[in-house]
């Protein structure tokens, strides 16, 4: 099973942002870096999940278990459901995608445990520029 650890960031919100993605397992290390421009700090965390699971897919890493600091994307994915409308078209976007995948996980997991996709969110904000 491949492990996908995934964070958003903003500097500012809105503001600078940018995606980290980084996925291992069955021999496999890879980490991305995504600058954003300008956006919230959720709608970063939406766009970092929608950024792997293209990865995923793109790499036909089928069997996928996400990990996410981000209560709001975890519970969002859970439930199918957003309660903030403005997030509704990026929540259908990812539910879209994860069912492309045979088997999809997210788990929400403490920011210490999520160390590496937050330098590569970080580093994409400094991207930006």
């Amino acid at each position: 099973m491949i492990e996908v650890y995934i964070d958003g960031a903003s500097a500012g919100d809105p503001g600078p942002s940018g995606a980290g993605v980084f996925i291992k397992g069955n021999g496999i290390v890879e980490k991305h870096t995504f600058p954003l421009g300008e956006m919230s700090n959720h709608e970063a965390e939406y766009h970092s999940l929608i950024k792997a699971l293209e990865i995923c897919i793109d790499k036909k890493y089928n069997i996928v278990s996400f990990r996410t600091d981000s209560q709001l994307v975890d519970r969002a994915m859970e439930k199918e459901y957003v309660k903030n409308k403005r997030y509704a078209p990026l929540l259908e976007k990812a539910l879209d995608l994860s069912k492309k995948l045979d088997l999809f996980f997210i788990k929400w997991i403490p920011s210490s445990q999520n160390k590496v996709a937050d330098e590569l969110a970080r580093e994409a904000i400094v991207r930006n520029k």
